[in-house]
């Protein structure tokens, strides 16, 4: 049974992403508060539930919560400031968008939340002093499989699974022939049999490993 609360204030939030691993479409963070008497069937990892179960939980999630955000990093940005720290900003990005200020925040991971904070960048959202100043002052705790552990990670890693998902079956509408419908940008065969014979498209990160043999690819 996965546990309410890390810290036993109030105003805990939990946080995640998805997509870190794809080579195309945006890594995507959620960020949610719940109440104290949250309760719901059936959540967990993301990752341990079918796309219906996923697409049913979704909308009682955000019902049922405080607050939330969501918060996509595009390719462009992801290539220039790398993933890891794109799927980090994702996140904070996604609590400073929150109703509410956190008065505590668990993280999936083994990475701080403020492990890298105002990156000098050209693409993507600048973050303010003021906003830097706010993510630091928010005391935080990275949680490893804190999506299978914690209620908040967990609603938070659904949400961040499922809008993500519906952006990849938009796009796949502009450029079906990667089939992004069906694997959502992840390197599964088909896709990368499609990436050979197409080549890259503007929603592919160019500073992944498109394809085991990269040097074939023409950019």
């Amino acid at each position: 049974m996965l546990q309410k609360s890390y810290s036993n204030l109030i105003l805990e939030c939990g946080t995640d992403e998805a997509g870190r691993g794809c080579l195309a479409g945006p890594v995507t963070a959620a960020a949610i508060l719940l109440p104290n008497n949250f309760e719901l069937n059936l959540i967990n990892d993301s990752k341990q539930l079918s796309e219906r179960t996923r697409e049913k939980l979704k909308p009682i999630i955000e019902e049922k919560a405080l607050t939330f955000a969501i918060t996509h990093i595009h390719p462009n940005e992801i290539d220039e400031i790398n993933i890891l720290n794109a799927s980090m900003k994702a996140m904070q990005e996604s609590i400073l968008k929150l109703n509410c200020k956190p008065e505590f925040i668990i993280v999936d991971g083994n990475r701080p939340l403020n492990g890298k904070l105002g990156i000098n960048q050209k693409t993507g959202k600048i973050f303010t002093q003021e906003e830097i100043t706010i993510l630091k002052s928010i005391p935080n705790t990275s949680i490893i499989k804190g999506d299978s552990k914690y209620l908040s990670i967990a609603a938070a890693s659904i949400l961040a699974k499922t809008y993500r998902d519906t952006y990849m079956e938009k796009i796949h509408e502009e450029f079906p022939m990667y089939n992004w419908k069906k694997n959502k940008g992840y390197p599964t065969k088909d896709h990368r049999e499609a990436i050979k014979k197409y080549g890259p498209c503007k929603y592919h990160r160019m500073s992944f490993r498109l394809l085991p043999e990269q040097l074939s690819l023409e950019f």
